[in-house]
């Protein structure tokens, strides 16, 4: 299979990995929002590559596995040097224990996901990934969900400890080994990103939710340390859990829940402003959360090779100067917050 076209390419921090400008994430593929057929699945991950997507982003998270078996599946079809395979760490799956219900995926495998942040369990993970993936070696791999949103205020500072005395020691480990490109971190917290810059050496960071058009709480130290770290920054979750896909519409999620009134008004403002230059609301968000230096791509899921061909499309399109230049006149962005150049993708 070759690429039908060719995406943009940015550089990744330091490594000498290149990765398309717009990435494919694959929670959906472990069955997050409905269960998919293996065949929908795998032709979802194809057309990506079709269209010039090289950056496939997945962990064992996933549907407890099923991402990663689909993505191994898509994988063998493809030449797998054009691919930049970058998974997680931080849980590995225990085939003898059934799934529990907290997994917050309607399907997946019938493993029992077991988090443990231990160099031991580190490499445990990795181990099953490349089983999983049908590979011999990953290009990027991440510590997964180190932040407060997934373990709690009282047990994060216990999970920062074994991540950095457990996890972190085994990746470093592997990266000098040659083994993998680039390691980095996978979390929805802005401050958790500083903290891991300043406790070690990573090479790249993917971010969910915390730089959009709606909010960018990483403006302030995340993103400007990563520039000077040279820390490749992946965005995910550009759409707010998806306000910022549907718009100010009943029932629209932010953060995974209903979006509460003073969210739903200021996307409704920022949707005036996208109208006014005749600019799908999506487009817009998708384009400004690549307007930052420190950003080398936006992962984005899909469901079908018609939610990548709409994703590939949005980057294709042009968005005007002069709706950043309106959106900062109303204040629904800082004036000193970074934009595209118009037409940049």
């Amino acid at each position: 299979m070759k690429p039908v076209l060719t995406a943009p390419r940015r550089a990744l921090g330091r490594t000498r990995v290149e990765v398309s400008v717009l990435g494919f994430g694959t929670a959906p593929l472990g069955d997050l929002y409905a269960r998919l057929d293996d065949s929908m699945a795998i032709a979802t991950v194809e057309r990506a590559f079709e269209l010039g997507i090289n950056l496939l982003d997945t962990s064992p998270l996933y549907g407890n596995g099923l991402a990663e078996h689909r993505c191994g599946a898509a994988l063998r079809r493809v030449s797998r040097q054009d691919i930049v395979v970058c998974t997680k760490v931080g849980r590995w799956m225990d085939p003898s224990r059934g799934r529990d219900d907290g997994s917050g995926f309607v399907g997946g495998l019938p493993h029992r996901a077991v988090v443990d942040y231990s160099y031991d369990g580190t490499m445990r993970s990795v181990e099953q990934s490349l089983l999983r993936l049908g590979t011999d070696r990953l290009d990027l791999l991440l510590i997964h969900d180190v932040d407060v949103w997934t373990h709690g205020i009282d047990a994060i500072e216990q999970r920062f400890r074994e991540a950095m005395t457990g996890a972190y020691v085994a990746l470093d480990r592997l990266r000098g080994e040659g083994v993998v490109a680039g390691i980095g971190i996978g979390v929805n917290e802005a401050d958790m990103c500083v903290r891991f810059a300043q406790a070690g050496s990573f090479d790249t960071m993917l971010l969910a939710g915390r730089y959009s058009l709606l909010e960018q709480p990483a403006l302030r130290q995340f993103l400007p340390l990563a520039q000077q770290q040279r820390i490749g920054v992946l965005l995910g979750g550009v759409f707010n859990s998806g306000i910022l896909a549907t718009g100010a519409v009943s029932g629209a999620k932010y953060n995974y829940r209903d979006a509460p009134p003073e969210i739903l008004a200021k996307v409704a403002q920022i949707q005036r402003v996208c109208d006014a230059h005749s600019v799908a609301l999506p487009t817009a968000a998708l384009h400004f959360a690549l307007g930052h230096p420190a950003v080398a791509s936006v992962v984005l899921g899909g469901q079908s090779p018609q939610e990548v061909e709409s994703n590939v499309a949005a980057l294709s399109s042009n968005v005007p100067a002069a709706l950043w230049d309106d959106l900062k006149a109303e204040r629904l962005l800082d004036p000193d917050t970074p934009v595209p150049l118009s037409g940049a993708g």
